[in-house]
């Protein structure tokens, strides 16, 4: 229903930030929930913020660090990740639900294909 095309990714050192883009297919972003979910190797893909109607939501390891923010004019999502740590290292994708979605969730209607971030130490 909505493409979404990641991109920002790379590989910094723990400590530098990066800004992740979320371009999408659909306008106006206001009738959707919007997130960012991230998975590394071996592991569960994991929530990292998101946000619905004008409330944002974050994962307890990325709070105070990351901020997600949007630019409807772009119809981009962006995702800053400021003080890497290697912790953060995975493949981050950026996905999309109806406006109701639970944030939190896995339950969102469309994903984009993903943009690597790595953190050295």
């Amino acid at each position: 229903q909505v493409q979404l095309v990641e991109s920002g990714g790379g590989l910094v050192q723990a400590g530098d930030s990066l800004r992740l883009s979320c371009a999408a297919s659909e306008r106006p972003f206001s009738s959707y929930t919007m997130g960012w979910f991230r998975q590394a190797p071996g592991k569960e893909r994991e929530f990292v913020a998101a946000f619905r109607w004008s409330s944002t939501y974050y994962a307890g390891s990325v709070k105070g660090r990351f901020t997600i923010s949007r630019d409807d004019a772009k119809n981009t999502v962006y995702l800053q990740m400021n003080s890497l740590k290697p912790e953060d290292t995975a493949v981050y994708y950026c996905a999309a639900g109806l406006r109701g979605t639970d944030p939190t969730s896995h339950q969102y209607s469309d994903w984009g294909q993903g943009t690597q971030v790595t953190v050295s130490s």
